[in-house]
């Protein structure tokens, strides 16, 4: 039986081990802190098809149709809704914005209205302001509750008798021979016939020994959630310059987040604490957000608090296995917006670590491409 060590306890790495798993693999995951401790349960939780670069276009049509089923066979709930995701615009200039993002994705083959006027967008969304003046609908996106799909990933995964080891962080991966062999911990050697690193920030450390340079940077997103209140707003939102999101959670609390902020911290050595916002922060992104959904300015705040998201310089992931170091696999940098296709990268770097084929174009997410990259694009849409 083939034997598989995965790095990381978010929705890649559970994804990954899932699929694993379902293909007869031993798997043991490994999570330095506890399962979905950074971005995979800050995140909006949103499951998006609109706003995605050209290249994951494909990869978040396919998590479509996998999270529609992934109740059934996670056998437990992760609170998946197809509700829609809206782009709001609060300017002229963002009108454009919005206005070019829906003709350029609809050439693309994507079902995705442009709303005009104030009487479109309220009939679809009551709740919105009258700062909005425009905004794109996709009726096809959704979200999933975050905490809930983690729960659910991990109880499925016990059940396919995967080992999971949380407060485990990984030293180092291990070599012989010219290939990844299997890593190291606190309480000692494992040895796999394949890792895959699904490690989020801590991954370049762990490619540095090996010669390996994944170039990433640590930005901070913070984290607002008020107190629980009547249903209200159904789908998820952002804004044309990406600098606020939100929805409003199963049980009644909406969760909002900032757009991305330097980390001048060490990404490797977080802490809770460290990442929670100051009172500037929060006081803003209330004074942003409120505009545009008026309901939350009369709600009370149950919980702030920050994450981190590992950009690579173009905003796309890493999903590869570098051919100099065979036995290893990578899936790492997915900037802020990999909950949505996770299952799907999950499926995609269980096929790499199996030498399988997969039906994905993995070019754009090759370690390669960053020698021909200059720069650092901007972060469009996080969640």
């Amino acid at each position: 039986m083939t034997r598989i060590a995965v790095i990381g306890g978010g929705i890649t790495g559970l994804a990954t081990a899932h699929a694993l798993a379902a293909r007869g693999a031993s798997v043991t995951l490994f999570e330095a802190r506890r399962l979905g401790a950074m971005a995979s349960t800050w995140t909006l939780g949103g499951v998006r098809q609109s706003g995605r670069d050209p290249a994951e276009l494909p990869l978040a049509r396919a998590a479509i149709e996998r999270w529609s089923r992934l109740d059934e066979a996670l056998g437990a709930p992760t609170g998946y809704r197809r509700e829609g995701n809206m782009r709001l615009a609060r300017t002229e200039a963002e009108i454009e914005v919005i206005r070019a993002m829906v003709a350029a994705q609809r050439e693309r083959g994507l079902s995705l209205e442009f709303l005009e006027n104030s009487a479109d967008i309220r009939a679809i969304a009551p709740a919105i302001g009258d700062a909005v003046l425009a905004a794109s609908f996709c009726p096809g996106d959704g979200h999933a509750d975050p905490d809930m799909t983690i729960a659910a990933y991990a109880d499925g995964l016990r059940r396919m008798g995967v080992t999971i080891m949380e407060g485990a962080p990984v030293h180092r991966l291990t070599t012989a021979k010219g290939r990844v062999t299997g890593l190291e911990t606190p309480a000692g050697a494992f040895v796999a016939d394949a890792v895959v690193l699904a490690a989020g920030i801590h991954a370049p450390a762990l490619l540095a020994p090996l010669g390996i340079g994944l170039p990433m940077v640590a930005k901070r997103v913070c984290v607002l959630r008020t107190v629980a209140t009547a249903p209200a707003f159904e789908q998820v939102f952002g804004v044309a310059n990406a600098d606020c999101a939100g929805r409003q959670e199963i049980g009644g609390a909406f969760r909002i987040t900032t757009g991305i902020g330097d980390w001048p911290g060490d990404p490797t050595r977080w802490s809770e604490d460290a990442l929670r916002p100051p009172l500037d922060t929060v006081a803003d992104l209330i004074q942003r957000t409120a505009p545009l959904l008026p309901v939350l300015a009369g709600l009370g705040l149950e919980r702030c608090w920050g994450g981190l998201i590992d950009l690579t310089p173009d905003a796309l992931p890493v999903l590869d296995s570098p051919p100099e170091w065979p036995g290893l696999v990578i899936g790492a940098g997915f900037s802020g917006h990999g909950f949505g296709i996770g299952p799907v990268s999950g499926e995609i770097l269980a096929s790499l670590a199996l030498r399988e084929a997969t039906p994905f174009a993995l070019e754009p997410f090759r370690l390669a491409r960053f020698a021909q990259l200059s720069g650092q694009a901007p972060l469009t849409l996080h969640g």
